[in-house]
């Protein structure tokens, strides 16, 4: 099958994926765009974890104030060089973190942020729906149950704002293939004045 530009501009255009990459996927799915996007994804995934041990010395921080002035939020947006960290794309995408905290509130990071009390506690609230269910099945639906509590207050979890098939983390990992570097947020803050 033949990949026309077309294909490869749309692909590229919903991405934000190299013209090489996106023609190589395309070739893949023979054409067919949703299956050229999860192996993209797939793709991205791959390079993130073969980054994972690299440094990062530079990044961004950006900021984001919701119109009312009342609500914003601050990310830091770590990536390995100040090459990526001044690209205008990578900034707009620190940007657009911070947006989707303003906007989301998420309370971690990431799950291994959550603390055993708060775990308990979620524990604690979920028990007594659970009290007649044998021992094998309230542990699965336990374990579901903090999974989605836990997923809505977790900020790398969570759907990005802006398209809910796409978690944040999946983001992180899509900068990692489009700029080359390893790309992690650092930390994040949210201010609310009620």
């Amino acid at each position: 099958m033949q990949i026309t530009t077309d294909q490869v501009k749309e692909l590229r255009n919903a991405t934000g994926v190299s013209v090489m990459q996106c023609k190589k996927a395309l070739e893949e799915a023979k054409g067919d765009l949703e299956t050229a996007k999860i192996i993209l994804r797939k793709i991205s995934k791959q390079s993130a974890d073969k980054k994972v041990g690299r440094t990062l010395g530079s990044g961004i921080v950006a900021s984001y104030i919701h119109s009312n002035g009342s609500v914003g939020a601050m990310v830091e947006l770590l990536c390995e060089t100040d090459f990526v960290a001044h690209n205008e794309e990578f900034k707009a995408l620190a940007k657009e973190i911070a947006m989707h905290i303003t906007a989301l509130a998420p309370e971690y990071l990431k799950m291994e942020d959550i603390k055993e009390e708060d775990k308990a506690k979620a524990k604690e609230l979920f028990e007594k729906d659970l009290a007649s269910k044998s021992k094998e099945i309230h542990d699965k639906i336990m374990e579901g149950k903090l999974s989605s509590y836990f997923g809505d207050k977790v900020l790398l979890e969570q759907a990005f704002i802006k398209n809910p098939e796409v978690k944040i983390s999946t983001l992180v990992e899509q900068a990692n293939q489009k700029f080359g570097e390893r790309t992690e947020i650092g930390r994040f803050v949210r201010f609310s004045i009620n």
